[in-house]
């Protein structure tokens, strides 16, 4: 399977989990798909059989509102049966709203914004063979306590950690620069020590390029550019699709447009 059909397929899965009786993270799930898939499929070094092995690479969702995304690339990459993804938001199901330890390939649970990148710091701090991974909203990058751990990773001289933003522009109340301004970002990173890659986050190829490429000597952030909702025009780069409980109607609509939308793109 190659990563447009498993990004396909985990598309899928997130619009699945949203027509439950629950809802989910639509929007900002969507927009992460390409960077985690790429990175549990092709860059990530790790062994779902074992999913503690010591000595494997970690990754921390630091945006954990995008629980459905990471469940269903963990599930395709088989840290558990991809069957086990229906029962997301049920009584007694560990797949809840955010990501707990007990759900394999879940380093940490997340949720609370802006603690990732300081957990990352530890993670990548204990053991310098390892590549550590803190993936982050934009939203998120609102919180003090980002930039004291982002101080932290490039005085540490954490060469081996990479943070990649979700730069998807919107957060539950709007844009974010309507909100708390960001921009310039990737100057903001690069007086805190960083090396900046800046790419589109939903190009495989990019992606690549920027997560696999020579190391700096500091800590790399990935800053992705992405939008919110992506695969669904009607609510492509809308707050509105920041958390939606689909009607069996929009369910069913919402598949034909991502099953059309890949058959299209297929070479």
């Amino acid at each position: 399977m190659d990563l447009r059909t498993t990004a396909h397929r985990v598309r899928e899965h997130i619009v699945d989990m949203c027509a439950g009786p629950e809802g989910g993270h639509l929007g900002g799930s969507m927009s992460l798909v390409e960077i985690l898939s790429l990175l549990y499929f092709e860059v990530l070094r790790i062994d779902p059989a074992r999913p503690d092995a010591p000595g494997r690479d970690v990754l921390i969702l630091s945006k954990g509102h995008g629980a459905i995304c990471l469940y269903s690339v963990l599930a395709e990459r088989g840290f558990f049966p991809v069957e086990e993804l229906g029962s997301y938001a049920r009584p007694g199901s560990r797949l809840m709203g955010h990501p707990i330890r007990s759900v394999p390939g879940v380093e940490m649970p997340t949720g609370s914004l802006g603690h990732g990148l300081a957990l990352a710091n530890g993670f990548a701090l204990a053991d310098r063979g390892r590549r550590c991974f803190a993936v982050m909203g934009d939203g998120e990058l609102q919180e003090g306590s980002v930039w004291e751990a982002a101080m932290a990773s490039s005085s540490l001289g954490l060469d081996n950690l990479t943070a990649v933003v979700d730069r998807n522009r919107l957060q539950l109340t709007g844009t974010t620069e309507d909100t708390i301004r960001l921009e310039p970002l990737a100057d903001r990173w690069r007086s805190f020590g960083w090396s900046v890659r800046e790419v589109d986050g939903h190009d495989f190829a990019a992606l690549r390029e920027a997560l696999t490429g020579p190391e700096t000597g500091r800590p790399v952030v990935v800053l992705a550019d992405t939008v919110k909702g992506h695969g669904l025009p009607s609510l492509e780069g809308t707050v509105k699709s920041h958390y939606a409980t689909l009607r069996d109607t929009q369910h069913r609509r919402a598949l034909a447009v991502l099953r059309a939308r890949h058959k299209r793109a297929a070479p």
